[in-house]
């Protein structure tokens, strides 16, 4: 199993702890991450979004790509998985500064390409934003363009959403950008299968993560490209007892109706009781993190490591709070 961690470039993960003791500055981001790299940590997922879904859209958000030039030139061995949204930037341009950026970091560049989800975001700053499967056909294209110039001295495109002659893309990446993406459609998932090389899933019990990866096993053998690699987001607690665990589950669930977040959430919490505290924890922790249950003591998150590598998966995307503590905690724990 590889171990990355998202970099948390909205100053936390949690939607009711106002304050995680994590900013959402560079001085921070560059601790942490030249730290995770000397205890374990293979990856960083730098997530791209100009508002903060998680503290309020009047909160900071570091943006993106300018985080992750400036972690190429700091860290050593690091991978760098930058996500880029295909309608925010003009895939010519973007190929050009990611083949730089990856230049920087010898090596250590990816792309996680994220469809765009959110119209508020992409309307309040005069950016396109298409229905469900046009956003995957612009996705499509994106890829294409990027890729041509990447692998092309001289790449032309005739598309129905960009056209280039004769662009170049000098210095090309030092290595092709591994491509991650993630997905549920039916768009998503074809479109995975036949332009990405990783596939990266919301947290979800070993049982469904496993169906995931059979399925685009499936679609990937039917187009005859190579095996995928498989990641998944989680949310981490490991203390010395399972009790202790669940104190802090208990914690970060407890809703703070005076969240940014909140609005009118508790209308949604109907139906049982069950139902009812899966909804809290979806809320209270971004990216379904608490479904894979990784809380407990460090044998118990072993043992749940275990099943889900025997069920393919090759990569945790790990979310914890404070994180740089707790960072420390999980890899003396778990990793090491």
């Amino acid at each position: 199993m590889r171990y990355g961690f998202w970099t948390p470039v909205f100053g936390g993960w949690l939607r009711n702890v106002p304050d995680e003791h994590m900013a959402a500055t560079w001085a921070y981001t560059k601790r942490l991450c030249q730290r995770a790299e000397q205890i374990g940590y293979d990856l960083t997922l730098v997530a791209e979004l100009n508002l903060n879904d998680i503290k309020g859209t009047d909160q900071p958000a570091l943006d993106a790509w300018s985080t992750a030039a400036a972690l190429a030139a700091v860290t050593d061995k690091l991978e760098l998985m930058v996500a880029v949204r295909p309608n925010f930037h003009h895939p010519a341009l973007l190929a050009k500064q990611a083949a730089n950026i990856d230049n920087i970091s010898g090596g250590r560049l990816a792309l996680n390409v994220v469809s765009s989800w959110w119209a508020e975001e992409a309307t309040s700053y005069g950016l396109p934003f298409d229905q469900h499967d046009d956003r995957y056909g612009r996705t499509s294209e994106w890829l294409d363009v990027v890729d041509g110039l990447w692998r092309e001295p001289k790449f032309t495109h005739e598309g129905a959403r960009y056209q280039l002659k004769d662009a170049i893309c000098e210095p090309k990446p030092v290595r092709k950008p591994v491509v991650y993406a993630g997905g549920e459609s039916e768009a998503a998932k074809t479109l995975i299968a036949n332009q990405c090389d990783a596939y990266v899933m919301h947290g979800d019990t070993v049982e469904v993560i496993a169906e995931k990866i059979a399925d685009m096993r499936h679609r990937r053998a039917s187009v005859g490209k190579p095996p995928m690699t498989y990641g998944m987001a989680a949310y981490a607690i490991v203390r010395d007892s399972e009790d202790e665990a669940r104190e802090e589950v208990a914690r970060i669930t407890t809703l703070d109706p005076n969240a940014p977040g909140f609005g009118n959430y508790d209308q949604w919490l109907s139906g049982t009781q069950l139902e009812r505290e899966m909804k809290i924890a979806e809320y209270s922790v971004s990216n379904r993190g608490l479904r894979p249950n990784l809380v407990g003591t460090a044998a118990q998150i072993r043992e749940r490591i275990a099943a889900y590598e025997a069920a393919g998966l090759d990569l945790l995307l790990l979310q914890m709070s404070p994180q740089y503590e707790e960072m420390e905690r999980f890899a003396e724990a778990v990793i090491n």
